[in-house]
């Protein structure tokens, strides 16, 4: 339920990244969501703690989710926020969905994670469901650049959209692995979301000294108010910590695979948002319901 509510936060936040961007070169609110998510999780840290007493941190542990930060908060968020503003929230959150194949992957090698008869069916039903949505989405590409008089689909390939998403996802994915690794030794979601956050502000910080468009993020972070930016900032937090507490309880394997239902959930809350039913296909639909089928067999089976 927990990697199920991480997936609709985020999806909520493709959208509205989507509604506030002002352009490919503008401020896409990526620092803004990490300072944003550093001050909520600090803040449910030290509450937590004072209830209930402050959990004994680990050296190894610490190490792991300062990683985790690095992969997940900077590298994973940052080139997220630029593919959906490069290709849109729907086709992006479709390419970052490779995320939950280079998870599985990475959790069966590396973590020695069980890859039983419910993952099996599940992995074929969803990634079969992205297959569907990424033909989908390239076809529509193309025919818009046909009627437009613009470039052929493989012109389309060349949009910096379809580097960073895959940049994106394989980021998580490691960062997943690091993540896990630190909840085994400080079992804290709070703590590990917090200090995560932090170094990914540090790091973002410390590339604004040497990008123009990093200190361009950093400066318009605190002149100028987006709501639309605040909503996805406040939206990816929720998302982090969701994510962070289902890790807690189960594996990163299973917990991606649920968690790739954002795409779905994204194209919904897009089809509502702008009220428009054209995206929602044929293709689509079928997409729709083999992600909800291998999402819930997942779930029931495992």
């Amino acid at each position: 339920m927990f990697a199920l509510l991480s997936a609709s936060c985020f999806a909520a936040s493709n959208v509205t990244v989507m509604r506030g961007s002002r352009g490919k070169d503008q401020d896409n609110g990526a620092f803004l969501s990490i300072v944003l998510t550093t001050t909520i999780a600090c803040t449910l840290w030290v509450a937590q703690s004072l209830r209930s007493g402050w959990t004994e941190l680990n050296g190894a542990g610490v190490l792991w989710f300062a990683g985790a930060g690095v992969l997940t908060i900077f590298i994973g968020r940052v080139f997220g926020y630029a593919a959906i503003q490069h290709l849109g929230a729907v086709r992006a959150s479709a390419i970052k969905r490779l995320n939950p194949m280079f998870s599985v992957v990475l959790g069966v090698v590396l973590l020695g994670e069980a890859f039983d008869f419910a993952m099996v069916v599940g992995v074929l039903l969803i990634g079969s469901s992205f297959a569907v949505l990424i033909r989908e989405s390239m076809r529509d590409a193309a025919a818009r650049s046909e009627a437009a008089g613009g470039a052929s689909w493989r012109a389309e390939l060349t949009n910096l959209g379809f580097f960073y998403g895959p940049v994106s996802a394989l980021a998580y994915a490691f960062g997943y692995v690091a993540r896990k690794k630190g909840l085994d030794l400080v079992p804290d979601a709070a703590f590990g979301t917090m200090l995560g956050s932090l170094v990914g502000a540090l790091v973002f910080v410390l590339m604004g000294r040497f990008v123009e468009s990093y200190r361009t993020a950093l400066r318009q972070s605190f002149t100028v108010f987006n709501p639309w930016l605040l909503a996805a900032g406040l939206l990816s937090s929720a998302g982090q910590l969701f994510y962070f507490t289902a890790l807690t309880d189960t594996s990163i394997s299973r917990a991606a695979m649920i968690g790739s239902m954002e795409a779905i959930v994204t194209i919904l809350l897009t089809v509502a948002f702008t009220r428009s039913f054209k995206q929602l296909t044929g293709p689509v639909l079928l997409a729709v319901a083999l992600g909800v089928a291998g999402t819930v067999f997942i779930m029931v089976r495992g």
